[in-house]
């Protein structure tokens, strides 16, 4: 995998928050939206997109891309944000958010937009999606593919059965091409996760199901990376990286508090919010 030097860190710094303005500038045109869990994944977002994944956006059909399945649709301003800023289609697009007539659905759909992995809505499906890739990978080029399937989740999707079901069928079959990144950012739409039904062990959890885990911030850069790199060099079982989040990031009237899961700010909290992150400066 490729090295992340100081400079590319900057840039990627500067691109999430490109991607965190486009967050809001769609959500306040669409009027409705997630808003929390879009701005706390930008950065993840922008690193696979940027540097880890193998992908072609002038060539979303190319047979040698990683896949990228978004289990928690509802964040999906985040991935089209992050697509359109990686030149799968205008940026000028995402102002067509949850519209009538869009290919940008309030849940991801394949039917709009045809390069999408998967279409999503009901929470705990997509790791059962990304193990039935990785399994058919598997079986066309063998144990050793270096095609991997990622899957991004949230937290609170966990509280569904389905999410086990797949955790025990992948580490059953020791999928190491599938590499799962958990959004932990301790809330979901009715509150903070452990008082909704609380998740710890969580790692605990994970590895009782055969899996190898790794936790880091999911905001810093050079751990992600060292995580993914980790994780493509495990052989024996698949890999799930915890990645500790601030739900909102990047606005400090949004971070950390769960009523912004599911609401779009309005056209004054938007104007204070992109002027705070226009203020932004790499560190």
């Amino acid at each position: 995998m490729a090295y992340l030097s100081p400079e590319k860190i900057k840039k990627l710094e500067i691109k999430a928050n490109d991607i965190r303005q486009s967050i809001i500038e769609m959500l306040v045109e669409a009027g409705s939206g997630h808003t929390a869990g879009p701005l706390g994944m930008a950065d993840i977002f922008t690193l696979f997109y940027f540097h880890i994944l193998k992908h072609k956006p002038e060539d979303p059909f190319w047979d040698e891309r990683d896949r990228l399945v978004l289990s928690n649709g509802h964040i999906c301003p985040v991935l089209y944000a992050t697509m359109a800023h990686a030149g799968y289609f205008p940026v000028e697009e995402l102002k067509t958010l949850r519209k009538f007539g869009t290919r940008l659905q309030g849940h991801p759909h394949r039917e709009y937009l045809k390069f999408l992995e998967t279409s999503s809505g009901p929470l705990g499906e997509g790791l059962a999606q990304a193990v039935g890739m990785a399994l058919t990978e598997r079986m066309n080029n063998g144990a050793n593919t270096e095609k991997y399937i990622y899957c991004l989740m949230s937290d609170g999707e966990l509280n569904e059965g389905n999410s086990w079901e797949a955790i025990m069928l992948a580490g059953k079959n020791k999928l190491r091409n599938l590499i799962a990144v958990v959004d932990r950012n301790n809330i979901q739409i009715d509150g903070f996760t452990e008082n909704i039904m609380p998740l710890e062990p969580l790692a605990d959890k994970w590895r009782a199901f055969n899996w190898h885990v790794i936790e880091v911030g999911g905001h810093n850069f050079d751990e992600l990376n060292d995580a993914i790199e980790e994780a493509q060099g495990i052989y024996e079982k698949p890999t799930v990286i915890i990645a500790h989040t601030i739900p909102g990031k990047g606005v400090k009237e949004f971070e950390r508090d769960y009523k912004w899961h599911g609401k779009a700010p309005t056209v004054e909290e938007g104007e204070m919010a992109l002027k705070e992150l226009r203020d932004f400066r790499p560190v």
